[in-house]
């Protein structure tokens, strides 16, 4: 059953635009998650000094991935080289970049047993924190629904109904959440 209000739809598009906001936060996070094997988008938050403006470094440069584990950095200015290796080092990403004067290498090490449980700690943890905000989207859609019931702008029915449909988004948003971290908890565990 559809409730025809005005305030419901913008309530629900409300919840509906943030939990899908926290699904792919989530999801750019894992994906610059080190699961063993070179990984380019490891490198989207790193920005390089480029004459002067703080740029990404796959728009000063080819970024190109060799043999799973090795990632190739070619600038297209070869001035740019001993300023990426620089900014490479400072992020601290657990890989040093191999500088042969044309291109810049990172070789990612295999993972050892250890470190591949620690990082699917990290990973269930942002999945809980992912749900943890997307339990206070339905808290916050649920309040805004109670007080619509208290100024009688909904009936009891029309609430339950209400609650109902943002439940559903909700159940689903979650089991989303949990998807993405079965699948990035089987590929950082797959050797």
């Amino acid at each position: 059953m559809a409730i025809e209000n005005e305030q419901f739809e913008m309530i629900m598009m409300e919840v509906m635009e943030k939990t899908e906001k926290t699904v792919s936060v989530l999801n750019s996070e894992y994906i610059t998650i080190r699961a063993g094997r070179a990984n380019p988008h490891i490198l989207d938050k790193v920005l390089v000094d480029y004459y002067g403006t703080p740029t990404p470094i796959n728009q000063v440069g080819n970024l190109s991935v060799t043999e799973g584990r090795c990632l190739v950095i070619a600038p297209w200015d070869a001035s740019m080289l001993k300023v990426i290796e620089k900014q490479l080092l400072a992020e601290n990403l657990g890989i040093t970049p191999v500088n042969d004067g044309k291109v810049i290498r990172l070789v990612f090490p295999a993972l050892t047993e250890e470190r591949r449980k620690e990082i699917v700690k990290q990973i269930k943890k942002m999945a809980e924190d992912s749900k943890v905000a997307v339990r206070n989207v339905r808290r916050d859609g649920m309040d805004a629904l109670k007080k619509m019931k208290n100024n009688k702008e909904l009936s009891e029915d029309e609430h339950a109904v209400c609650e109902k449909d943002v439940d559903k988004v909700i159940a689903e948003t979650i089991e989303k959440i949990e998807k993405l971290c079965a699948d990035k908890e089987k590929d950082v565990l797959s050797v």
